[in-house]
């Protein structure tokens, strides 16, 4: 999702300890106050980072202060972009805050190295029940420990241009999904005159190509007595071969837009190069905040594969560190985190689905549906734990080979061999 990092392990000493100094004062153990009577003090590591968002959680920690003046909560600002080399930074300086933002793609690593506490006695029961099995699972590791609690989900969805469709003497798909060999058609018949059917900006592809390979049941990962093996076969490759031929062979894919980030790509999207663009669904509130005036667009129905629509569920995640004295009151916070209400305020402000259905409910109400949101909590009703999210390597097989072997095969200059071939070979290098 959005939320996978951009550098994991084997950065630079530099960069690690510019980080350690960027957090400094971070408590991983919280603090408690004599002279107040015991009040505690957590401290809060969030990576909201869209204005919405970053108010949202502002209001829900400065509510929580008010209601509970022995338990207070400082918020602190981290970034997405480096979370994963802080959190090393951190917990191996004994500095990690209390209270943890992150993803689950992210944390299982940690997990499994006893860094994040067991939250499974402190959840409420009422938080446990509004959220998936599946999901669930995700945060879940081995032994049966919960090791955060689910928030926000993110789908990769198709945003259509409504009035090109119409021009192009197509119809505006509906229904509950929408197949690849049908997105794909649509894409040839959109494209005419130097404009692209489609456009997809996939600078980062690993996170994209693991969540909608499920929709082929492409796996990827097997994980076993704690140990995971990668198999590469043609499920696993539907999504890059098919992505490839849209840009080579069908040509109704702008391979330039292959190399830029989805921020690059929306001005064209905006402008008629593109008809379509796919991106993660959080993209339809720049749409609807940037999008020139009478510009119609529609967020699809969910791409499927031969084996539906289903696609990694990796949520935001919050957690607390096994180092932190003050675990069971910084599970409280969360469970007041949790709360309906205080999702679905955070999901409206970063357009992502909550993993609450109490908070689908209340967004679902809240919206009526318009701008997207219907199909995008369509969109979250296939997600499913993925064996990629339990890989304890996978952060850095994807920084260190997956990125780098899809960028070269969707710039078409290696094979669907080769990326296999590359793909396999790395994981062997770091698992």
């Amino acid at each position: 999702m959005r939320t996978t990092t951009a550098a994991r392990l084997g950065v630079a000493v530099a960069g690690i300890v510019a980080a350690s100094l960027a957090l400094s004062g971070c408590s991983t153990s919280g603090s408690s106050d004599a002279s107040s009577g015991g009040k505690v003090t957590l401290t809060f590591q969030s990576l909201a980072y869209q204005d919405t968002t970053v108010a949202a959680t502002k209001d829900i920690v400065d509510s929580w202060n008010k209601k509970n003046p022995d338990i207070q909560v400082k918020l602190r600002q981290g970034s997405w972009d480096n979370v994963h080399d802080q959190l090393v930074t951190q917990f191996q300086g004994g500095t990690a805050p209390d209270i943890i933002h992150d993803e689950s793609a992210d944390i299982m690593g940690f997990a499994n190295q006893g860094y994040l506490a067991d939250l499974s006695k402190y959840l409420d029961a009422d938080v446990k029940k509004q959220v998936s099995k599946d999901v669930w699972s995700s945060v879940t590791t081995g032994d049966g420990k919960i090791v955060a609690a689910p928030t926000l989900l993110q789908s990769y969805v198709v945003f259509a241009n409504t009035d090109a469709i119409k021009k192009a003497g197509a119809e505006v798909p509906s229904g509950k999904t929408l197949t690849w060999d049908d997105f794909q058609d649509l894409s040839k018949k959109l494209t005419s005159g130097g404009n692209f059917g489609t456009g997809w900006g996939l600078k980062q592809p690993t996170a994209t190509v693991m969540n909608l390979a499920l929709g082929f049941d492409g796996t990827f990962f097997t994980n076993k007595d704690g140990k995971s093996t990668i198999h590469v076969g043609d499920d696993e490759l539907q999504v890059p071969k098919r992505i490839n031929e849209m840009a080579y062979t069908d040509k109704s894919l702008d391979p330039t837009s292959l190399t830029q980030s989805g921020t690059d790509v929306l001005p064209g999207f905006f402008g008629g190069k593109y008809a379509m663009y796919v991106g993660g669904n959080y993209v339809a509130q720049q749409i609807t905040e940037s999008a020139p005036a009478g510009f119609n667009w529609a967020v699809l129905p969910p791409l499927a594969g031969a084996d539906g629509a289903a696609q990694a569920a990796n949520p935001q995640t919050m957690s607390v560190s096994a180092q932190s004295k003050h675990v069971e009151q910084a599970a409280k916070f969360i469970n007041y985190f949790m709360d309906a209400a205080n999702q679905a305020k955070l999901a409206e402000g970063d357009w992502l689905i909550p993993a609450s259905a109490a908070a689908r409910d209340q967004v679902a109400k809240d919206t009526s549906g318009k701008n997207g949101w219907e199909a995008i909590l369509k969109s979250g009703e296939a997600l499913k734990a993925a064996p990629f999210q339990g890989a304890t390597n996978y952060p850095q097989w994807k920084d260190q080979y997956a990125t780098p072997a899809l960028q070269k095969y969707f710039a078409n200059s290696i094979s669907l061999d080769d990326l296999k071939k590359q793909l396999t070979d790395g994981w062997s290098a770091v698992g």
